[in-house]
């Protein structure tokens, strides 16, 4: 079967242009859906899906919302619409990448329904504002921001060097994903694993032993983004366990440090119902960039200079009852097996007896709120030692193990 890419874009204002790219692909021996998200005017070529398909997939009034020509309301329903409609098409496997040309409002069209897609899946946007901050357009997803170098009007010898890159770009990406699916049926199951410079070893070690029982293990830097894309590959469907030892990033979120995730960290298993082992690990620190930085609401607290752009601040007993409350609560609505394991004497590398963020009320005030808040019927267990030790490490992969129905190997 040749696979085909969806060419989507507003073909009310950019017809042309992605008429020229669509026969780009197709010279390239690929085939071509053409999607029209263009929602304030007639398309200027003859799209294969047309603006009003692509509208009633997002179950929403659009004849009313386009009929009042507010284009920023008729681009973020299009856009909504856009990310249903795509995804319903990826899910169909009618199409195997995705390509479009951009400058405000197609960029936000269009990534918006990238952004529903699968990790791994092709997707090339060509745009005016790929050279800034493409973080609001990328989220945690793999989407290649091209530069435009030009606006996306008309066609001339800038523009069609870059959508000749673009073709070539795309198609070469789902050839690529087409030997990959090929070769799938190999690859083994697959776990994740949060962790952060203060839960290296222990983290290292469990992902060892879940090796050697047969997964592959992929580690996120709990630094926010790292934290948000594990979420995001979680939702996938790809993930079969998860070994959340790192979950500081809600000290973050709670207290006002850098390095939060968002509310809704340590939702994704949760909703998945995926086996999932959970740690307060690192909840005793808060993220700042240089001292300087500190909001002067902290003077008198704790700290500990990482390194010279990264001070952490050590959290009190009241935060950390707080955090205590919020992890049991989000565990209670996991809808899989998942456990709860407490390393007691120490929640990361610097909170051990002599190191720095050594706070053992600080410490008790979490694990009681844990204890409390936490639901009858998930497994709570607690061990005297440290989360780098050898013996919690192997606990935490034995306990996924156990709840993935594989037996523990070295463990």
């Amino acid at each position: 079967m040749t696979p085909t890419v969806a060419v989507l874009g507003t073909l009310d204002t950019k017809g042309q242009e992605h008429a020229a790219l669509a026969e780009m692909i197709r010279r390239r021996g690929f085939g071509v859906l053409l999607i029209n998200v263009g929602s304030l005017g007639e398309p200027t070529v003859a799209p294969d899906v047309s603006a009003s398909e692509v509208a009633e997939a997002g179950g929403e009034d659009w004849r009313t919302v386009f009929a009042r020509c507010d284009r920023g309301e008729s681009v973020a329903l299009m856009a909504r619409a856009a990310a249903r409609h795509l995804a319903g098409l990826v899910r169909a496997g009618v199409v195997h990448g995705v390509i479009s040309l951009g400058g405000g409002g197609g960029t936000a069209i269009a990534t918006a329904a990238m952004r529903a897609l699968p990790v791994g899946f092709p997707k090339v946007m060509v745009s005016t504002l790929a050279s800034g901050n493409v973080a609001p357009y990328v989220g945690t997803v793999d989407i290649v921001m091209m530069p435009a170098i030009v606006d996306v009007a008309g066609l001339n010898r800038i523009s069609r060097a870059i959508f000749e890159n673009a073709a070539g770009a795309i198609c070469g990406m789902v050839g690529a994903a087409e030997t990959r699916r090929s070769e799938s049926a190999t690859d083994r199951p697959l776990v994740v694993a949060s962790m952060f410079g203060n839960t290296t070893d222990c983290v290292g070690a469990a992902r060892r032993q879940m090796e050697e029982a047969g997964f592959e293990v992929l580690v996120f830097h709990a630094t926010g983004q790292g934290g948000r894309a594990m979420e995001t590959l979680i939702t996938s469907g790809m993930v079969a366990g998860v070994l959340d030892i790192t979950t500081t990033e809600w000290a973050d979120e709670l207290v006002g440090g850098i390095l939060g995730a968002g509310p809704d960290r340590l939702d994704a298993a949760g909703m998945a119902g995926v086996p999932a082992v959970v740690v307060p690990g690192c909840l005793d620190m808060v993220n700042f960039g240089e001292p300087r930085t500190v909001p002067e609401r902290f003077s008198g607290r704790r700290f500990y200079h990482h390194n010279a752009q990264a001070t952490l601040m050590r959290t009190n007993e009241a935060e950390c009852a707080e955090l205590g409350r919020i992890l049991a609560g989000k565990v209670n609505r996991y809808t899989g097996p998942v456990s709860v394991l407490l390393p007691t004497r120490a929640i990361s590398l610097i909170s051990a007896p002599g190191q720095p963020f050594h706070d053992p009320a600080a410490d008790a005030a979490l694990f009681e709120a844990i204890r409390s808040h936490l639901r009858p019927g998930i497994p709570l267990r607690e061990y005297d030692c440290a989360i780098n030790d050898p013996v919690f490490a192997r606990a935490c992969a034995g306990e996924l193990l156990a709840s993935l129905g594989v037996p523990s190997v070295g463990g």
